[in-house]
């Protein structure tokens, strides 16, 4: 979720006539590119474990606003200020006109303003708050990005030894997977803010902000009725905030960075951050925008994420399902943003004796609604990147990350020909051996199209690795 002016404001669908634009064989810019990444890996000597991860970023589809960008970013920054075992992980999705420099500033910022805490290692709740707020200040300063009625949210997992803190400003999440004898549960490291959460909501409504859903503003439902159920239910007209004699900012969260007129009525960028000690049956941990969540369960994204041995399928898997749940419930997808950690060798030797898992939630809101050392750098450690930037012609790009070690065979749509299908995308990873389909991404595609898509397609080789 995000502004009213934004990416929520097509909550009601409506009939197109014209089906999205197909990929050209020309295009110069590569967005329909298959780009592949490889698994980056990590140690963290100090408990004799390491992190294997990989990501993916897809530009949504808004079939009303073709030129729009992909707003979310994000960073992974790894052997902070030289330490071996300090790595960052976080993701970004920006809202509002300029969501886009928003995202981009907090992902450049935040880290290094991080690493310029004095407390990193001594207290990091207390440096991720300062991190966090220090970082709003300098956006709301700054003068080549206008986050007036633009921001964004801020999902962010910093690495410190055997413990990882987590610290998350808006919608986005942080899941970890527990071994739990044969299954693998889900175990939420943040928790979304939004005025569905009733700390939330009083919070807000103490600050001046009056809550109420779209159709309560446009006089279609009872604004008086200060109930609105629960996400699932109601996450096709959420509350928001609105200033007390305005039809704005019109928020679907209640924390965020930048947002300085949202400031004003209780939307603070002060993070609430957990702490985990890390155990041997805590195998994963997904950081990603809720262009994932919103209609993927928690448990449900480690199900998918359990399934892969090899995170890159994971990232694809989940975006495309994503993706397809998007276009089965509204006219467009949010971007979609994702990061998987695979937790690897660590052992109850390595671990530090504690019982259970030791969160800690500890909210810091500023009373006010004002708002030396450098990491080393390799090709191969550290990943500092955002997203692709569209432009104007892609309404239904795909850059899903499908190396696998298995051979497989990744078939797409010939740009050369027509078919005129209503499914907007086809992508099929085939198992070389027996020929089956492992992952599909087909959205409202008939047994019809199936076979004409097939007949029209690019066989293309992916050698392992």
């Amino acid at each position: 979720m995000g502004c009213v002016h934004c990416k929520c404001c097509s909550r009601h669908p409506k009939p197109s006539s014209e089906d999205p634009e197909e990929p050209r064989k020309d295009d110069p810019s590569g967005k329909y590119a298959l780009t592949e990444r490889s698994i980056e890996c990590v140690p963290v000597p100090s408990h004799n474990f390491r992190l294997e991860y990989s990501f993916l970023t897809q530009r949504g589809y808004y079939p009303d606003y073709p030129n729009k960008e992909n707003q979310d970013s994000f960073c992974i920054r790894t052997n902070l200020r030289g330490d071996p075992n300090i790595h960052f992980f976080g993701v970004f999705d920006g809202h509002g006109q300029f969501g886009t420099q928003c995202s981009n500033f907090v992902r450049d910022r935040l880290v290094e303003a991080l690493l310029e805490e004095p407390s990193l290692l001594d207290d990091p709740i207390k440096a991720y708050n300062s991190a966090f707020l220090r970082t709003n200040q300098e956006l709301h300063e700054s003068e080549e990005v206008d986050d007036t009625m633009s921001g964004t949210t801020a999902i962010t997992v910093l690495v410190v030894e055997d413990k990882i803190f987590v610290a998350n400003v808006g919608d986005s999440r942080a899941v970890i997977a527990v071994q739990a004898g044969e299954d693998v549960l889900a175990e939420d490291l943040s928790c979304d803010q939004t005025p569905f959460r009733r700390d939330e909501y009083e919070r807000v409504k103490a600050c001046g902000a009056r809550v109420l859903s779209v159709d309560q503003v446009e006089g279609l439902k009872d604004p008086s009725i200060q109930s609105w159920g629960d996400e699932e239910s109601q996450g096709n007209d959420p509350p928001r905030l609105w200033v007390q004699n305005g039809m704005y900012p019109g928020t679907a969260f209640t924390r965020s960075i930048g947002d300085s007129i949202a400031e004003k009525i209780g939307v603070v960028a002060d993070p609430e951050v957990s702490v985990v000690h890390l155990k041997p049956d805590q195998l994963f941990f997904v950081v990603a925008s809720d262009g994932v969540f919103e209609f993927l369960s928690s448990q449900a994204v480690v199900d998918m994420v359990a399934a892969y041995s090899d995170p890159r399928d994971a990232c694809a898997a989940i975006t495309g399902e994503s993706y397809k749940l998007w276009l089965e419930n509204e006219n467009r997808t949010d971007d979609i943003t994702i990061i998987i950690v695979h937790i690897k060798g660590l052992s109850h030797a390595g671990v530090h004796s504690a019982e259970g898992v030791n969160r800690v939630i500890r909210p810091t809101i500023s009373k006010g609604v004002k708002s030396s050392f450098g990491p080393s750098i390799t090709s191969v450690s550290e990943i500092f990147t955002s997203v692709r930037r569209g432009d104007g012609s892609d309404l239904h790009s795909c850059q899903c990350s499908i190396s696998m070690n298995r051979s497989p065979a990744i078939v797409v749509p010939s740009p050369t020909h027509g078919w005129g299908l209503k499914s907007h995308l086809w992508l099929v990873v085939w198992e070389s051996t027996n020929k089956s389909p492992l992952w599909q991404l087909r959205p409202r595609i008939t047994s019809c199209s199936s076979s004409t898509a097939l007949q029209n397609s690019v066989i293309v080789e992916v050698r392992s690795g």
